[in-house]
């Protein structure tokens, strides 16, 4: 459940707010004239978040290189790294 607050509660509460997060990992949606401006969430969420959206685009590269034709068979890779470490 995400909670909502505008950010004059945040600037008067800011302590008690992240002592919340860390104990409960629930974003805060931050408003300012009643519009969503800013989302606090725990560091742990976030460094969770930044890794799926790592993975999320490293999926969507290997697709568009796909479209593209910009592959090679496995046979083909295994074969180049088979001489390769056959000649170290």
């Amino acid at each position: 459940m995400t909670k909502i607050k505008p950010i004059s509660y945040f600037k008067a509460n800011a302590a008690e707010i992240i002592r919340t997060i860390a104990e409960e990992p629930e974003p805060y949606v931050i408003t300012q004239n009643g519009e969503a401006k800013a989302v606090l969430v725990d560091y742990e969420s976030y460094e969770q978040q930044q890794e799926t959206m790592a993975l999320l685009k490293i999926l969507a590269l290997g697709r568009q290189q796909v479209r593209e034709g910009k592959t090679k068979p496995a046979s083909e890779v295994f074969d180049r790294l088979e001489k390769r470490w056959s000649s170290e």
